[in-house]
This record gives C-alpha cells, structure tokens and sequence, in this order.
C-alpha cells in the first residue's frame, strides 16, 4: 500500500512517519513544505505546499498514493482568529486541492479534524454531535470537513483533542511541555480549571489514522485520550509524573486570559466507534506521560 502523508513536519505528521516507516507492506511518501528531521532511509520526501492547486495536484498524481493522509493545516487557533485569510487559504481552499487530487488519482482520503468544530456547551461527544464553532478555526476546519462529506471520492475524517508529544525538532510546544518547561525554570503557571478535554497522544493519533488508512475506513471517527480533565488537571499530572513543584500550579478561570479566539468550554470524544471498528486502543494519560518521557530521555 502506497501512502502520501501531507504535513510532515508537524508532530503528528513526523508520528505517521516513524510508524508507516515501521510497517511492512507501506510505502510511504511524506510531503510538507520543508524536509522534516529524522526522516527515515526508506521514506521518500517531496515538497509541498497544499495551498498551491497546481503543485499539490502534480505531486499526488505521480506518487499515485493508494491512500493521502491529510496532517497539514493552520492549527494555531488565535493566529487563525486574526489571520483569517491565511487560515482559510490552508485549512478550506488546502483541502479543496487534496479532494481534487484525489478525486484524479482515485486515491482514499483520511483527513485530520478537531473537537473545535463544537461550541463546547456539553461533552463527552460522539461522531453525531452537531457541529456549531466558537472561533474562526472550528469554522475553517468544519467547512474543510463539509468539503470532504460534500465529494465524491472515499474519505474518513478523524477529529482529535488536544494532541500532546515530542519530536527532536519542536518548533512548537504543546500544554504536557510547556507545563514542564515551566516548572522546571521555577516559574508560577495558571492554567485553566473550567475547560474538559480528552488529550491525545501523538502516537495513539498517528495509530488511528494509520489504522484508518489500513482499512480505508469510510465516515467519521473521533479518535483522542478517553479520559476527561481539565488543562489544570494536566499540569498538576505532569508535574507529579516529573516530579516538579506542583506548587506552582495555579488554577484559573478561562476569564482571566484575555485571548483573540474564543475556546469552547467542554468537549471531549467519546471513542466507542473507533475502538470498535477500527480497534483503538489510546494509552492512558499516565502511559503518554511515561512514553513521552522516554523519548525526551532518549
């Protein structure tokens, strides 16, 4: 089996990669806008840029992927609420270019999602909910999704929550690092108490949309943690599993941050569908916490 990995440079797109490099019986072809590090011997790379039509259709056409797993998107939720353009451009008219070259190539799409697509007013959530985004991201990514659904090529769309991990290039952090980051330079951190999420491991992601694609599961399937906390919740876990001064841990309202985009308060997945169908299995939060410290380790 052939597979494009779009986006493989971000954390879960170098997760896709160190796994299907893994796989036997996949040939894996990762894409993104510059070479990702640690880019195994067997995985081919090729530049792309999915806001260029032209290159994106060109590029999956001669990898003539049995399968393109989308990673790539704009996912820095406040840039997104002020750079509105730039959002749209990666997270609507992107995608629009993947459908078109799927469509060409009769290649099966499995395309990343978010739990910001909800307005967070009740979770945990199955792949039912309604959908009604609070912030300009949810809206780019659900009208990403509408794309997909609205098409006539074989899709799976996997929403996620609140992804966390590490790679040896982080060029951005996620809440587990930081709050490590933070504690370990002795500084006082106030996070959140009254958002719920399920945070997902890196790996458990790229293990669904690896398993997606295996089977080119068709409709939508929420794959994260299965356990709800809060931010705060978190970071208290982090610093007891690094054994950090949870002391510095200040619990806050999420009125107290003055930030562009608007957070929906509670989501969550419920993940029955995938576990069942798909047969995911996520760590718990303590595993992440304990394979996210080995590769730190490492």
């Amino acid at each position: 089996m052939r597979i494009l990995i779009t986006g493989a440079n971000g954390l879960l797109g170098y997760k896709l990669v160190q796994l299907l490099a893994s796989q036997v019986g996949i040939i894996t072809l990762a894409t993104a806008r510059k070479k990702p590090a640690d880019l195994p011997a067997a995985v081919q790379f090729v530049e792309l840029d999915i806001t260029n039509k032209p290159q994106t259709i060109e590029v999956i056409a001669s990898a003539k992927p049995d399968v393109v797993i989308h990673a790539a998107a704009m996912t820095q939720v406040d840039q997104c609420e002020t750079e509105r353009d730039k959002c749209w451009n990666a997270n609507v008219n992107g995608v629009a270019h993947i459908i078109t070259a799927c469509a060409q190539t009769n290649a099966h799409l499995v395309h990343v999602s978010t739990d910001f697509i909800f307005d967070g007013t009740h979770g945990p959530l199955d792949e039912t909910a309604i959908p009604n985004p609070v912030n300009y991201y949810g809206e780019s990514k659900l009208a990403g999704e509408k794309l997909i659904q609205q098409s006539k090529i074989s899709w799976a769309i996997l929403r996620t929550v609140l992804v966390y991990g590490v790679t040896p290039d982080m060029s951005r952090s996620n809440i587990v690092l930081w709050v490590k980051k933070s504690l370990e330079e002795g500084k006082t951190i106030h996070v959140v108490n009254d958002q719920w999420r399920t945070p997902t491991l890196a790996e458990d992601l790229a293990m669904g949309c690896y398993l997606a694609a295996s089977k080119k599961a068709k409709g939508i399937y929420h794959i994260s943690g299965s356990e709800m906390v809060t931010p705060f919740d978190i970071a208290v876990a982090t610093a007891r599993f690094f054994n950090l001064d949870a002391s510095l841990i200040n619990p806050a309202n999420s009125t107290t941050f003055t930030q562009p985009a608007r957070r929906p308060p509670k989501t969550g997945f419920i993940i029955t569908k995938a576990q069942r169908e798909l047969g995911y299995k996520p760590h718990t939060f303590t595993e992440g916490l304990a394979v996210l410290a080995a590769q730190i380790k490492h």
